[in-house]
């Protein structure tokens, strides 16, 4: 058996354990390189990225403008048309008053009465009579 202090045998040992050690530094440095490559191509990526959202968003922002006044413009326009609308309904309002004014005076004028109950009377005398 050799002996625990034999200079060779330390001396192998030493180059053994030392090409382990290369082998797995070597290995993890491999890895570490592999990382800080994949790291800088994402960080590259995760750039583009970013600009594209940049562009995306401040194209998004002008057709939300755009959108915005053509909801104002529809908006404007409805009330529009609820202001003829209303307009046309108080015109309808007074014309049936009209008509119904109208119709109550022919009816009054038919049975022989003025409209205000009274007999109408032309020239000073009694319609009807002569």
């Amino acid at each position: 058996m050799a002996s625990t202090s034999d200079p060779r045998l330390t001396e192998e040992a030493r180059a053994a354990l030392t090409a382990s050690l290369a082998s797995v530094g070597s290995s993890l440095d491999a890895d570490l390189h592999s990382r800080a490559a994949d790291i800088h191509a994402n960080s590259a990526a995760l750039a583009r990225q970013q600009s594209d959202v940049a562009k995306q968003t401040a194209m998004l922002g002008k057709q939300t403008d755009q959108l915005q006044k053509v909801a104002d413009k529809s908006r404007d326009q409805l009330k529009e048309i609820g202001d003829v609308q209303n307009w046309a309904e108080l015109i309808e309002r007074d014309l049936l008053l009209v008509e119904e004014t109208l119709r109550i005076a022919e009816d009054d004028l038919n049975s022989g009465q003025d409209v205000n109950g009274l007999h109408p009377v032309h020239n000073g005398s009694v319609a009807g009579s002569k």
